[in-house]
């Protein structure tokens, strides 16, 4: 008999997985039947937002409930220091059975191997999409089959023989939908017959915009590989002609790797249901960020503009959660920690810098819950993308965003200085975020109001620098 004293936990997060390439988010582009399960069942979030929109970072705030400054991850170029706290050794401590499936991308070996895990299983860095090695508890395996198969497998195997009287927190990390969008067999013909809508801001021309926006390097046109889009293109076509070839390329093999997942996320629900588990575990859909999918001209993520800031997502828990509820109500990747422990009835400590959902969940936020969220991006234009390093405020109604200049010692950064830059978005009457009206005079009051409340958050939450 299940001991149903404490909630089961099954987070499930890809990566790169733009919330606009779901279709409970009114996605325009594909179908995600299993995904919306999740959020038919449960609660959808509108306003969830990464932290610093890259993938090591995101991973560490959402283990660590901490930002990036304080849990040693501000860049690609950190390895993930395992010794300090973290929600799953907190969590194995009580009572639960731990368990790391897939995408890890924290550092491998020693000290920056997963910790507080009963069991892992994880690819080196990336990881591949076909025939992936892996590190099972630290012992390199090759396993024949397509990854993303592979981690729902494993992870039904893990479900099959853990301790049936325990709660356990399962962490199914998959690798996809990250380039360089390799899909299966069972997928990989689909969408061969249309063509994928092309985003309203696909021909931006990054006017009235910071530098940073000309500057980085994720452009459809210019900066996708032959390897991304797998073949050569038609001769004789216009540029407008090959950029819209190069974005069809891309987004059709994009959304095939997605449907791999909704898949598999599909057999793991259904697992549940055939178990009897369904009822007695909270199931988190998420990213570790958001991703361009052709917006702005773009594929890729890092900038706080919203199609990178915003991650899918989806809670269920039917014991709790009212189904098909969907909240305004901001979140943030530095919130999941609390929210786990504090549906297990545990203490959540006092350094971990985020809040519990549960209340949002439950239909019950709180009078002073957060308005306004701190941003900040620390690859000072990395060899690869060329973003600059920034920080901002994004509240409900506006984004204010910073570009510094300069790496400030970080790793993975370029020690190139840039003229700092400002950009305000008016997110009620500009969403696509196309119109930087700093220096409007009409916002210079709501320019000084968002400084204050940026420094504010960055006191706040303890970054100094």
């Amino acid at each position: 008999m299940e001991n149903r004293k404490k909630p089961n936990v099954l987070f499930i997060m890809s990566d790169d997985h733009a919330a606009h390439a779901i279709s409970c988010y009114d996605s325009k582009i594909n179908e995600t039947p299993n995904l919306d399960r999740i959020a038919e069942g449960g609660m959808r979030f509108d306003n969830a937002f990464c932290t610093n929109s890259i993938c090591a970072p995101s991973r560490a705030a959402i283990l660590t409930g901490r930002y990036n400054h304080l849990n040693g991850v501000k860049t690609l170029g950190d390895e993930f220091d395992s010794r300090q706290q973290t929600v799953q050794k907190i969590m194995k401590d009580d009572g639960y059975q731990t368990a790391l499936i897939g995408k890890w991308h924290l550092g491998h070996g020693g000290i920056h191997d997963p910790s507080g895990f009963d069991y892992w299983n994880i690819f080196p860095n990336q990881g591949d999409y076909h025939d992936p090695m892996m590190y099972e508890m630290g012992i390199e395996k090759t396993i024949k089959g397509y990854a993303t198969d592979i981690i729902t497998d494993l992870s039904i195997d893990w479900l099959d023989q853990r301790d049936k009287d325990s709660p356990f927190m399962l962490m199914l990390h998959h690798k996809a939908p990250h380039r360089p969008w390799d899909p299966d067999e069972k997928h990989k013909h689909m969408y061969e017959d249309i063509d994928i809508p092309e985003p309203e801001t696909f021909n931006d021309d990054y006017s009235n915009r910071a530098q940073a926006a000309k500057e980085a390097k994720m452009r459809i046109d210019r900066d996708l590989t032959k390897r991304d889009v797998k073949a050569d293109p038609p001769k004789g076509l216009t540029d407008a002609e090959l950029k819209s070839w190069k974005y069809q390329r891309y987004i059709k093999d994009y959304l095939r790797v997605i449907a791999s997942v909704d898949d598999n996320v599909g057999r793991i629900l259904d697992y549940l249901d055939e178990n009897d588990l369904a009822e007695d575990t909270i199931i988190i859909y998420t990213s570790d960020q958001g991703f361009f999918l052709g917006d702005h001209g773009w594929f890729d993520k890092r900038f706080m503009y919203e199609e990178s800031l915003r991650m899918p997502l989806m809670i269920r828990y039917p014991r709790v959660i009212k189904p098909g509820s969907v909240t305004k109500d901001f979140a943030l990747n530095v919130d999941f920690s609390e929210t786990f422990l504090d549906y297990a009835g545990i203490e959540i400590p006092e350094e971990m810098q985020g809040r519990s959902l549960r209340p949002v969940l439950e239909g019950n936020t709180p009078d002073d819950w957060q308005t306004s969220m701190y941003y900040r991006y620390w690859e000072h234009l990395s060899l690869e993308h060329r973003v600059g390093a920034h920080y901002g405020v994004r509240t409900h109604d506006y984004k204010l965003i910073y570009y510094y200049g300069e790496a400030l010692g970080s790793a993975h950064a370029s020690d190139e200085p840039r003229t700092p830059e400002w950009e305000l978005f008016d997110l009620n009457k500009d969403p696509y975020e196309m119109n930087n009206v700093y220096d409007d005079p009409a916002y210079a009051e709501i320019v000084k109001e968002l400084k204050t409340e940026l420094y504010r958050l960055k006191e706040k939450v303890q970054d100094f620098e």
